[in-house]
């Protein structure tokens, strides 16, 4: 295995943490209105991953850093070209970031009606324009010789990227859903499980029509290879384990069912990067768009001693914070803070 296929794998694994992690931040970001009518129960909802969203978002920041560092012409194309909707992304981050600090900084039900409507939004942008872009790639844009954008926004949303983004928001709406189960207790976890078996079904049914749509745009077929066959059972074994109850397991699933479902994405990407819609020539590949040999191994170098250090610290936190979390809690008129 050359350098460059190792980083390939190594950016696809950063995409795929940050959509593990992350994903299921985002669904409770979209969900904390929904699991609870009242304040107590909203706050319970916000801190199961009080301590833990904006540590999971590094991976993302990390994600967009190798693709800088590994394949520079991937970042200079790529975020050139999806600028229109990497700006909207961006503002969700930052609006979502915010909301967790701000909607108990002011008094009264118009401000933290707010900034939980900003909450839910933000959370909604995130994996919807993150799953568009990611689309693009294997879709294909508008890309000359000279590896330079050459269309507009319009050629940003095929069908196919925009079902991608949607698939991924639907993923993180179940994931979200068996995390809040499994972390809280009372009327929470019965609303969380409740909307768990209500959205799995459409999670499914969008996983199941995604997967082979993917295999087809690669151009390999419509039948799956192991990793999405893997991701359609883990969904399906999601949509069982929430009826039964299991949160611990289905929660399991649906990490599993995320996780295969965005390297099912890079596997039938590779060896490109991202396919240019004008000519097949222009595609940009992991082994043109690499950098130089000495830098990918220094970056290897690196990555070996601090990447076990940063899953050993991210371990730990969420055995710190592993207990349930109930309205009950919340009921005391006490400070919105989302980091109690």
């Amino acid at each position: 295995m050359t350098l460059a296929t190792l980083w390939f794998l190594v950016t696809a694994l950063l995409w795929t943490g940050f959509f593990v992690l992350e994903g299921f931040d985002l669904g409770v970001g979209m969900l904390h209105t929904v699991v609870s009518r009242d304040e107590p129960g909203r706050r319970a909802a916000i801190n199961t991953i009080g301590p833990l969203w904006d540590g999971n978002e590094v991976w993302l920041v990390v994600a967009a850093a190798a693709m800088f560092a590994a394949f520079p012409d991937w970042y200079a194309t790529m975020f050139s070209g999806l600028y229109p909707a990497l700006v909207l992304l961006l503002a969700g981050l930052v609006v979502r970031g915010v909301s967790f600090e701000f909607r108990g900084k002011g008094e009264g039900a118009r401000w933290i009606h707010t900034w939980d409507t900003l909450l839910t939004v933000g959370s909604l942008l995130v994996p919807l324009l993150t799953g568009i872009a990611l689309g693009d790639l294997l879709h294909g844009l508008p890309i000359d010789r000279t590896k330079e954008f050459t269309g507009g926004p319009g050629d940003l949303f095929p069908a196919y990227a925009v079902f991608t983004g949607v698939t991924l928001v639907l993923l993180c709406l179940l994931h979200g859903a068996t995390f809040l189960a499994l972390k809280t207790t009372g009327t929470v976890e019965a609303r969380a499980s409740l909307l768990a078996r209500r959205i799995g079904p459409f999670t499914a049914l969008a996983l199941l029509a995604f997967l082979p749509w993917t295999h087809a745009t690669a151009g390999r077929g419509v039948l799956p290879n192991i990793v999405q066959l893997l991701a359609a059972l883990a969904v399906l074994a999601a949509l069982w384990l929430v009826v039964r109850h299991r949160e611990g397991w289905a929660f399991v699933a649906t990490t599993a069912a995320m996780a295969t479902t965005v390297l099912s994405l890079f596997l039938d990407l590779y060896p490109r990067l991202m396919v240019s819609s004008t000519d097949p020539a222009y595609d940009l590949t992991v082994r043109g768009s690499a950098s130089g040999s000495y830098a990918l191994t220094v970056m290897s170098v690196v990555a070996l001693v601090f990447f076990p250090l940063v899953l050993a610290y991210q371990g730990w936190t969420y055995h710190v914070f592993r207990l349930r979390l109930s309205d009950e809690q919340f009921a005391a008129p006490t400070s919105t803070s989302t980091s109690e």
